[in-house]
């Protein structure tokens, strides 16, 4: 069956009988405005945003946040390109400089993981920060940009399912009158992003005990919806030469792999939430202020020494984590 049908209209059954036909894009002068592109660009702006707002629980600031956008799109988009093509080479090999043709479609969601990761390794390094600390929060930046950016899918009939007659199923009738009844995988996508988000964020609230510890969480939880998911569409990239599913055998890996840590972590290493980057920085900055003596003389000294305290803090934070921020990232770069 095909799998993309941007001029059928849709309906789902469960809900009624009625239908729409929204259109893939508008007009804007002489720009035509693709829904799909709007919806991402939307949920990019509200993961910056509530990653910014969230920045100094995890021992951040915002201004880290839009520096590593800078870094991170480019590297994103590149990464998910290269993730596609190489597995969908087929259609490029008569035309390779079509690979460049970005704008035709053909991104993979797990080539932006990596990208962004990759950006957020090397801006870390850069400035002294932690690297497991800065993912455990951009994490729910994924989160809201897959949530909402399954429903750029929806506005292009793309990225559904088998036909079935499962009570939610979604029907798209092309203007010829053909009918496809398939499972909603964009819609069964959003709705588990959105309940990790929704559980991640009040459990990191009060339960994060160490660096790192949400974004296993976040490939657990995601790694295990697109595991199921992924079985489902119609559009998936193979493994070459295989029936093997790409995403659907990085989900199990990352799922497998990440569980395995948090299970090592919660019975066996049992960390001290003292050691989490934030803290640090709050016990350094403390030190800072307070100065060896305490005294009304050392005052002046210590207003003078300000400037210089940020940098101070951030150095002795990343020497006292370095063994932690090893332990956690080996975990990780071994997962992606």
């Amino acid at each position: 069956m095909p799998q993309s049908l941007p001029d059928a209209s849709i309906s789902f059954p469960m809900l009624g009988n009625w239908s729409i036909d929204p259109p893939t894009y508008f007009k804007l002068g002489p720009l035509n405005i693709h829904f799909y592109g709007l919806i991402i660009a939307t949920g990019f702006l509200l993961a910056v945003l509530y990653c910014a707002k969230r920045s100094t629980e995890f021992g951040m600031t915002s201004d880290n946040v839009f520096d590593v956008i800078i870094l991170g799109v480019p590297m994103a988009v590149i990464c998910s390109r290269i993730y596609y093509c190489a597995f969908h080479w087929e259609t490029y090999r008569e035309n390779p400089i079509s690979v460049l043709y970005i704008w035709e479609g053909g991104l993979g969601m797990y080539g932006v993981i990596a990208g962004a990761i990759l950006a957020l390794v090397i801006y870390c390094r850069w400035k002294k920060l932690s690297i497991p600390a800065f993912l455990d929060m951009v994490c729910f930046g994924f989160l809201i940009g897959q949530t909402l950016g399954r429903w750029g899918n929806f506005m292009n009939r793309e990225a559904f399912g088998y036909e079935t007659d499962i009570f939610c199923r979604m029907v798209l009738t092309t203007p010829s009158g053909r009918v496809y009844s398939v499972h909603p995988t964009f819609l069964y996508e959003s709705v588990w992003n959105l309940i990790g988000f929704t559980f991640m964020h009040f459990y990191s609230k009060k339960h994060r005990t160490y660096d790192g510890q949400m974004f296993l969480i976040y490939l657990a939880w995601y790694g295990f919806g697109r595991m199921f998911i992924e079985g489902l569409r119609t559009d998936s990239l193979y493994l070459w030469g295989t029936s093997i599913r790409v995403s659907q055998l990085v989900s199990a890996i990352l799922f497998v792999a990440s569980v395995t840590i948090l299970l090592y972590n919660r019975f066996k290493r049992h960390p001290d939430p003292e050691n989490m980057f934030v803290n640090r920085q709050k016990a350094a900055k403390t030190a800072i202020v307070e100065g060896p003596a305490g005294t009304a003389e050392d005052g002046g000294s210590n207003r003078d020494d300000s400037d210089n305290a940020e940098e101070e803090i951030g150095e002795e934070a990343e020497e006292g984590t370095k063994e932690e921020i090893k332990e956690d990232t080996e975990g990780k770069d071994s997962d992606e």
